[in-house]
């Protein structure tokens, strides 16, 4: 299907940046987090809308490991695609730039942020939007 995924070029930085202010661990934990924040939102992306592939290259094996296939059902389900679908990895990459866009303006507008508060805050709202 692919072997790696590329952020825009404009990414490749906020990935850097996003991963030193977190510390959340390796390059790659910022970008699974920033895929899962952007299918999280209830909106479905364009893939005309995809950017181009000159900044951070992820394998396809540091990128998901073992739980490959549970991200790409999360992408299935959002577009009722099959899992052999052909534009499967671009979605991956959509989403990618678009969580690490949506992240970067968060922290701009709360430089005080750190990582495990984010990610608590993040999943409490989705917590509460399930249950309520």
């Amino acid at each position: 299907m692919f072997t790696s995924i590329k952020t825009s070029k404009i990414n490749k930085d906020i990935v850097t940046d996003l991963s030193r202010k977190f510390n959340l661990g390796a390059e790659n934990i910022i970008a699974r987090i920033a895929l899962t924040y952007s299918l999280s939102k209830d909106r479905k992306l364009s893939l005309s809308d995809i950017a181009d592939s000159q900044g951070k290259e992820y394998s396809k094996n540091v990128l998901f490991g073992s739980n490959l296939p549970y991200y790409i059902g999360l992408i299935c389900v959002k577009y009722g695609l099959y899992k052999t679908d052909k534009d499967i990895p671009k979605y991956i990459k959509l989403h990618i730039d678009d969580g690490l866009q949506l992240m970067n303006k968060e922290l701009r507008d709360n430089p005080n942020l750190n990582g495990y508060d984010y990610l608590i805050d993040k999943i409490t709202n989705g917590l509460e939007d399930i249950l309520c």
